[in-house]
């Protein structure tokens, strides 16, 4: 029962924190300034057993993205609750030849 309700907490503590991050428009979900268009090119280079390489669609939302926000992210129990590995994501910048942000 102890195990449920830590598992509850961090469950809602996440889509909290989520929604805090996120907006919802007229194009759907917007993460960090990433469109959820943006997000889905993305996932399938940060998603394990087998990343892909990054497409121009999705470096291109990468390029517009707050990378200061997303790196926020880095340390995140949300992202593989997603099916998003950490490391995965951190490496998406310099895979489509941008700056990843000091310290990130």
């Amino acid at each position: 029962m102890d195990g449920s309700w830590v598992a509850l907490r961090l469950m809602v503590v996440a889509a909290v924190l989520m929604s805090a991050n996120m907006t919802k428009g007229a194009s759907g979900i917007s993460v960090c300034n990433m469109s959820e268009d943006g997000l889905m090119a993305c996932k399938p280079s940060v998603t394990q057993p087998n990343p892909t390489d990054p497409t121009t669609e999705c470096c291109n939302a990468v390029s517009n993205a707050d990378l200061q926000c997303l790196c926020s992210y880095k340390n995140s129990v949300e992202l593989p609750f997603l099916g998003i590995d950490p490391d995965l994501a951190i490496s998406l910048p310099a895979k489509c030849n941008l700056q990843t942000p000091v310290g990130c």
